[in-house]
């Protein structure tokens, strides 16, 4: 097991590469990977040069400003601006996303039998296999996830015990160790048998032991007496004086007939006899490699005729395999500019839908009712300060006439701020501004509706003609005007006619008297 590499943790967010290759079930397709870790796309957005990317993988990408895209020039086909890939310039790619997490998808893991397809295999079962290999943290032993509560707690080397005795921790391979040095360690005397005595208070117990015996000095060289007390060890010495002196004298004279019996020449002889041995036993192993060196010559000249018969064929193989490669490359980069193709007319799909949708809620004739559902979410964004403000689409006096729209503060804005929902009126530029009169002169009345249709929350306003919200906008939109004040939150709290399923409803009236 410690032989496998670490599998992978798991990645529900979006920071994260793309899926291993090794989970798909299937033959692996260049359209389903990256084109910056070159792994399964996870999250795929799709830049406007056509590729696509991981979102984690475009964001890193573009993180340190505007980058070349590496796939178009590695495919020889850039050009700017479209290559050039910047903030901005991506969409999320939803037709491939689905279609890469229904892939069918497998579990890498040696033992696990796990199938599904890749929406589940992120879902349900990245970094949660029970057979996923992870490094120890504390020795590094790489072990299965379901094995490490265990591993932790009998067999990691690098393990942290606290001593049964003394409470110290310690790590688990210094156990001996310790015990040799434990101060609580339990001993047991050798004179009384008592048990359990802690290191640190034996010696001042065998001090006071009457059944406790030292050996005598000079038990090396004989003496077997053994004595409970100092004072006896003292006595036995003086006493035995002349019996220690004859076991000394006796030991030193075996020592010295033991070495007078290693003379010179017998030293030599063994050592002329194991270099004749050795010299008869390199003749054998050279007679033997002899025989061998002639058995691989013939050996060689046969791979040598098998060489050269392999390389005219695998010389005939590769001009062939050149000539496939140029037709797969032409190929796959007609596949390629086709799927760019499709890439850019599904931005324009989209960015018509968008415009669809807008024309959708647009009216012209002065009035507009702006419909906000999911408002309690809405407007904690606003409090948190995620989104303070919000737009309407836009609306028109005529056809041809003024383009306005709303701004709404839901936790208020200015001296509404925190007390009040403010709203605003913005004037915006539009295609038919030269044909108008200009300053916008036309009294606006702003409502909230009361959806049991009793008492609606009203303001109108008619324009400062001086004020620069009023002139011919000069950019997409004028600075907004209105009422910070329009609305006190605490008409929106608790049981209310305003609010219905989470919904609230906006009316502006513009007046079209003299247009």
């Amino acid at each position: 097991m410690a032989a496998q590499e670490p599998s992978p943790p798991s990645s529900m967010e979006n920071n994260k590469p793309g899926f291993p290759k090794k989970i798909l079930a299937n033959k692996l397709e260049d359209k389903h990977l990256c084109n910056c870790c070159q792994n399964i796309l996870r999250r795929p957005f799709q830049a406007q040069c056509g590729h696509r990317f991981c979102f984690y993988c475009f964001n890193r990408t573009v993180g340190s400003g505007p980058q070349k895209c590496n796939a178009c020039i590695k495919e020889d086909i850039f050009e700017e601006p479209t290559s050039i890939l910047v903030q901005g310039c991506a969409f999320p790619d939803n037709a491939a996303r689905r279609e890469v997490e229904n892939l069918p998808a497998v579990c890498f893991n040696e033992g696990c039998s796990w199938k599904g397809s890749i929406k589940d295999y992120e879902l349900s079962h990245e970094g949660k296999c029970e057979f996923m290999i992870l490094p120890c943290p504390l020795c590094k032993e790489l072990i299965r996830l379901n094995e490490q509560e265990r591993h932790n707690e009998r067999e990691c080397p690098e393990r942290t015990l606290n001593c049964k005795y003394c409470k110290e921790p310690f790590h688990f391979r210094n156990i001996k160790a310790h015990d040799e040095i434990c101060p609580k360690y339990p001993m047991i005397c050798e004179g009384c048998a008592k048990k359990k005595i802690p290191r640190e208070k034996y010696v001042d117990h065998i001090k006071f032991c009457s059944k406790f015996r030292t050996p005598c000095r000079y038990h090396v060289v004989g003496c077997d007496l053994s004595v409970s007390t100092k004072e006896k060890i003292h006595d036995h010495e003086r006493a035995c004086a002349h019996e220690h002196l004859n076991l000394l004298l006796h030991y030193i004279m075996g020592m010295k007939v033991s070495l007078e019996g290693l003379s010179v020449g017998a030293a030599l002889e063994l050592q002329l006899h194991s270099e004749k041995t050795k010299v008869a036993d390199l003749g054998r192993r050279c007679q033997e490699l002899e025989v061998k060196a002639g058995t691989f010559e013939d050996v060689v000249c046969v791979l040598n005729r098998e060489v050269e018969r392999f390389a005219t064929t695998m010389e005939a193989s590769n001009r062939q395999h050149r000539l496939d490669q140029d037709k797969i490359e032409a190929l796959s980069n007609k596949v390629r500019q086709l799927e760019r193709q499709v890439g850019v007319k599904d931005l324009t799909v989209a960015e018509m839908e968008g415009r669809l949708r807008e024309m959708s809620a647009t009216t012209f004739d002065g009035v507009f009712i702006w419909r906000i559902s999911d408002f309690t979410k809405k407007r904690q964004d606003a409090i948190a300060g995620r989104a303070p403000a919000m737009f309407s689409p836009a609306f028109y006096t005529s056809k041809y006439g003024y383009k306005m729209c709303l701004r709404i503060y839901l936790n208020g804005d200015g001296t509404g701020r925190g007390t009040h929902l403010s709203l605003f009126f913005v004037v915006m530029r539009g295609t038919s501004d030269a044909l108008l009169k200009w300053p916008f002169n036309q009294k606006v009345t702003l409502m909230l509706l009361d959806q049991s249709n009793r008492e609606h929350i009203i303001d109108a306003f008619r324009p400062d003609i001086t004020s620069s919200s009023f002139q011919r906008p000069v950019s997409d939109m004028n600075i907004a005007s209105g009422c910070p004040l329009f609305c006190p939150l605490s008409k929106l709290e608790g049981k209310n006619s305003y609010i219905r399923d989470d919904t609230i409803f906006i009316k502006a009236i513009v007046d079209l008297t003299g247009l």
